[in-house]
């Protein structure tokens, strides 16, 4: 028998691994811990989203859905919608928060991380539903269609 060198039982292994949190704890009390507004977080996050749709599309949009949310006075909430999407996101991340806690003068910033169960979930818009859209906002369209029959498939 020949060995491939992958191994299943070691793969799933490291996964597991892997899956298990990280605590960094840096000493940040002799560092500025100046006050940052929901309104300084999103500035800096639309800045980042259009200087990587230039630069690179493809991180780009794979983090355009997630959500960065102040939840405390030293806590930013990131809601991403799958992990494939948060490594992509893990590749600029740390250069990011870095610029952020710079810019606001906080350095004892921590980041949750969270999955966006609402965010993950696609809608794929036939025909059909965006008329239906359509037709509930102006019931004239209904009427239309009973006359017409219009061949929405």
């Amino acid at each position: 028998m020949i060995s491939s060198g992958f191994s299943i039982n070691a793969f799933l292994n490291k996964e597991e691994v892997a899956a298990e949190e990280e605590v960094v704890i840096e000493k940040t009390e002799s560092l500025p811990q100046n006050h940052f507004t929901e309104t300084d977080l999103q500035a800096e996050w639309n800045l980042l989203l259009k200087q990587l749709h230039k630069k690179d599309s493809f991180v780009f949009n794979a983090i355009k859905t997630f959500k960065l949310i102040k939840s405390g006075e030293h806590q930013i909430t990131v809601l991403f919608p799958s992990d494939s999407a948060k490594m992509e996101f893990d590749k600029v991340s740390r250069e990011f928060f870095n610029h952020f806690k710079t810019k606001v003068h906080n350095f004892s910033i921590e980041v949750v991380y969270k999955r966006d169960v609402e965010n993950l979930k696609i809608e794929v818009m036939t025909k059909r539903k965006i008329f239906e859209k359509f037709a509930a906002k102006n019931p004239l369209l209904k009427d239309l269609d009973d006359l017409m029959k219009f061949d929405l498939t």
